[in-house]
């Protein structure tokens, strides 16, 4: 029998007052957002209760009770909740699509928290008159999905959104076939986007632009003001400059762990440098530069190899979008190349740290060399597909426990010499990397590599056992993995089947932009 949401309206929760709100992004008025309450849903359940995040932001336990739950599943409001969907446009694959909007992602408002206000937004929450026909839902396939990766990104250091609760529920939703729906309620400063900026310059709505622009500097990015320095005291190109600084540390710490997004869709692209979104991702499994994790990217436009210069791409149409305010061309361009000097600098810093090749070096030749050591490892582990993550920290192990090896067939260094048929190819990247390293503490430098190379990442198959466990009404698989995740740089004696080498079955798995 299929169970439909409650016929009921959506009562003002006064019994639940834990957080104090405010709403600063209301205050730029009805053309950037329409006011609108949550669908109700049917027969909500806790799947997931991030109580790290919780302690973090300072809020109260009261905010896991069972009266908080009808809340985060969309059937009650908090006091002093204003909720809201936000209107946006952009570029998806590559192509102008017009209005967008938050089409299924309801905003709550902003909660007071010890790292400043904050905003918390219901995944899933139902239609908004930004859903394009769509049902607003999200499946609690996807959900999942998002609630661990926004969380293993945050202990891998990337900055991203975070994942306050998951809430479940038997409503069906229908995609390729009948699923089960659930709400995440996620976190962060702020969910503007690039989008929101192309919005109103498509529009040629020039005070909404400004009012936007202004709304970002005094509440999100501050330094800006600062910054304009820079720019012959333009604001607003500083404003270009700050995103892209942001935008090109996080696409090279995407890189250093073999993260693939899968839909850098410029309505994907976060003015904070957050990782947001999580649709079609994955953590590579056999290293290859040229991997498509989105079964929907039929061009491979958001490959894994690809993914710097999409983020340039992105930014060249944030730089249209803002091109009015700035009004210099020339500017705007001369803050663009900012992205190309960046980006390769925080990358090579972050191949480099896996390496455990940190500190200044006396001459940017010594730098050149090491990113020669990183490109002929790469050109190794993509001629053979070896496993990215495993192959990293095995490294790490390997030179914490050299003093135990006389060669470099000995010892720990076998477990990195098993991952590769071409061992001589191998062996002679490891003469030259042990030489490059040979004058600093090897013991100490491995213990650096293991606090830099993770040990467990939220493989695509580790998800899915979580995702069909779920599915029969066991949620520990996710208590399990969240754990896991929230410090992957430890051993965690005990879970080492969760940072093995992927079953068979793990390469059959398919994720598509549909949730």
């Amino acid at each position: 029998m299929s169970i439909a949401p409650p016929d009921l309206p959506i009562t003002a929760a006064h019994h639940l007052p834990v957080l104090n709100w405010t709403h600063r992004l209301s205050q730029l008025g009805s053309r950037f957002f329409t006011p609108l309450h949550p669908t109700p849903l049917a027969a909500p359940a806790w799947a997931a209760r991030n109580e790290d995040l919780r302690h973090q932001l300072g809020w109260p336990a009261a905010v896991f009770d069972e009266a908080h739950l009808q809340a985060f599943a969309g059937n009650a409001l908090m006091q002093g909740s204003k909720p809201l969907a936000t209107v946006y446009s952009g570029h998806q694959f590559g192509q102008w699509a017009g209005q967008l909007g938050d089409g299924r992602a309801i905003c709550l408002g902003e909660a007071m928290s010890s790292q400043g206000p904050q905003e918390i937004q219901l995944k899933g929450a139902g239609r908004t008159p930004y859903s394009r026909g769509g049902d607003g839902r999200a499946v609690l396939r996807s959900s999942i999905r998002e609630y661990l990766c926004s969380e293993a990104m945050h202990g891998l250091g990337i900055a991203t959104t975070r994942a306050l609760c998951l809430v479940a529920s038997p409503e069906p939703v229908r995609r390729e076939t009948i699923e089960s729906a659930a709400v995440v309620a996620r976190v962060a400063p702020s969910f503007l986007r690039f989008g929101h900026f192309e919005h109103f310059s498509a529009q040629g709505d020039l005070d909404s632009l400004r009012s936007l622009a202004d709304h970002v500097i005094r509440h999100h990015l501050p330094d800006c003001q600062e910054r304009a320095a820079l720019w012959q005291g333009n604001v607003y190109a500083a404003l270009l400059d700050v995103v892209q600084e942001r935008t090109a540390l996080m696409l090279a710490q995407w890189q250093a762990v073999g993260f693939c997004h899968g839909v850098m869709n410029t309505d994907n692209m976060s003015l904070l440098g957050l990782t947001i979104d999580y649709g079609p991702f994955q953590f590579m499994d056999g290293f290859d530069p040229s991997h498509i994790c989105n079964h929907s990217d039929h061009q491979g436009r958001y490959a894994y190899g690809r993914q710097p210069n999409v983020a340039y791409w992105n930014l060249y149409c944030l730089a249209q979008a803002l091109a009015p305010l700035i009004d210099d061309q020339e500017l705007t361009l001369q803050v663009l190349e900012g992205y190309k000097t960046l980006f390769p600098r925080y990358l090579g810093d972050a191949m480099r740290a896996k390496l455990g090749l940190v500190g200044d070096l006396a001459c940017e030749s010594e730098r050149e060399a090491d990113w020669t050591l990183v490109e002929d490892v790469m050109q190794l582990m993509a001629a053979e597909k070896v496993n990215f993550t495993l192959f990293w920290r095995q490294l790490s192990q390997a030179v914490l426990l050299q003093s135990n090896a006389t060669t470099l067939t000995d010892g720990g260094w076998r477990t990195v010499t098993d991952l590769v048929l071409d061992r001589p190819r191998l062996l002679n990247w490891l003469t030259r990397y042990t030489t490059r390293a040979g004058v600093a503490n090897l013991s100490a430098m491995g213990q650096q590599m293991l606090r830099t190379n993770p040990k467990f990442v939220l493989r695509n198959h580790l998800a899915e056992i979580a995702i069909r466990q779920a599915k029969l009404g066991d949620f520990s698989e996710i208590e399990t993995l969240h754990n896991l995740l929230k410090s992957p740089f430890d051993e965690h004696p005990g879970f080492e089947a969760y940072a093995d080498l992927p079953p068979d079955w793990a390469g059959q798995l398919e994720i598509s932009c549909s949730s």
